[in-house]
């Protein structure tokens, strides 16, 4: 059996699928590994790391896509590449149905085994595959360092001879793995921090990092059987602004994670809130990329409003890629072994297998 990955396109993607660590493993299971040449060579990986392990280096990318059987990336490959991918192929990575549809009903007509690992079930025997908690987890901890580095005052409390500097306030928009990881690191920071979420399962998660678990009287929990959050009513959306509007006048520094899954991200800070905040704020939207939960977030721009840092990249993982690609390529791994049928020394699809039968694009 063979596996093969081509280099992201580099303005998207830095992040790569295969690491040597990974590669060591795919080969002990008896995969044979093809891989595009200088694959790593932007992470500081050579080629003589991966073929010292038996993986073969080839130049011409079309020549791995036309004859390995599981092809792993991250996105989706161009339509280009994509038209040169073969029936019974498999492809795994993190490809987007909902934004990519049509693309994937396409390859999926050409008898193309697809598995979009953002579709992985909540459940305990999937969490080591589990990519948007691996990812998720960096994001949170990345943005809330990018937001302090962009934050002109000290974070944590200091007493000195000419007087004390006072911790500064954060505030975390969404209680799920980014926003723990951000409460979690702004509190190692020495940062006060205060977190905000419709499920009200996140308020213990929050309070045991430290946190304030900000949340509206008479609440219901808004949380889907999957873990993710619902969209909320009209009522508790007024409610929620409310307590935002309030919160956000003593707040130094926000970091937005709200979003659900297929959907634009909901907006959550809006003008006039941003507007009674103080000058030299700054709020980090990691939500950026499907709409932002802000209303003046702008994809890879820092927009400046009343004195206020707005910020939000396509892809902050960019930042740490090399941490996110040994997560993610640990993730894949698993879930490729779990399609393996050890005894027969082949890939197995069984859809009695909830892991496979929900990632997999029908």
């Amino acid at each position: 059996m063979r596996i093969g990955s081509v280099l992201e396109n580099q303005n998207i993607e830095k992040r790569i699928s295969i690491t040597p660590e990974i590669a060591k493993k795919y080969i002990s299971l008896g995969f044979e590994i093809s891989l595009s040449e200088n694959y790593g060579e932007h992470l500081g990986i050579t080629d003589n790391e991966y073929t010292s392990l038996g993986v073969k280096i080839l130049k011409d990318e079309n020549e791995i896509i036309n004859n390995v059987d599981l092809l792993i990336q991250l996105g989706l490959l161009s339509d280009e590449k994509c038209s040169m991918i073969k029936e019974n192929q498999i492809l795994i990575g993190i490809f987007d149905p909902y934004d990519n549809k049509d693309k994937l009903e396409n390859l999926v007509k050409k008898n193309i085994k697809i598995f979009s690992l953002e579709l992985l079930p909540r459940i305990t025997r999937a969490q080591s595959m589990d990519i948007l908690s691996s990812q998720a987890n960096l994001a949170g901890y990345k943005a809330v360092i990018e937001a302090f580095a962009n934050f002109k005052k000290a974070i944590p409390m200091m007493m000195t001879a000419a007087g004390t500097i006072p911790a500064a306030k954060v505030l975390v928009v969404g209680a799920g793995v980014a926003g723990l990881q951000a409460i979690a690191t702004a509190k190692r920071m020495g940062a006060i921090v205060f977190a905000t979420d419709v499920r009200m399962a996140s308020k213990e998660q929050v309070e045991s990092l430290g946190g304030k678990f900000l949340t509206v009287d008479e609440s219901e929990n808004l949380e889907t059987e999957g873990g993710y959050a619902k969209e909320v009513s009209d009522e508790f959306k007024k409610k929620q602004e409310d307590l935002l509007n309030e919160t956000l006048k003593k707040i130094d520094i926000v970091i937005c994670t709200a979003l659900i899954p297929g959907k634009k991200a909901p907006l959550i800070i809006k003008d006039h809130m941003i507007a009674n905040m103080q000058p030299g704020s700054v709020i980090y939207d990691l939500a950026a990329v499907q709409g932002g939960n802000t209303v003046f977030t702008k994809v890879d721009e820092v927009i400046v409003k009343d004195g206020i840092k707005i910020m939000g990249e396509k892809n902050i993982l960019n930042n740490l890629p090399i941490s996110a690609s040994n997560l993610y390529s640990k993730n894949v791994f698993n879930f490729v072994s779990n399609l393996l049928d050890k005894e027969k020394n082949q890939i197995n699809i069984n859809l009695e297998d909830e892991i496979i039968e929900k990632t997999l694009i029908k």
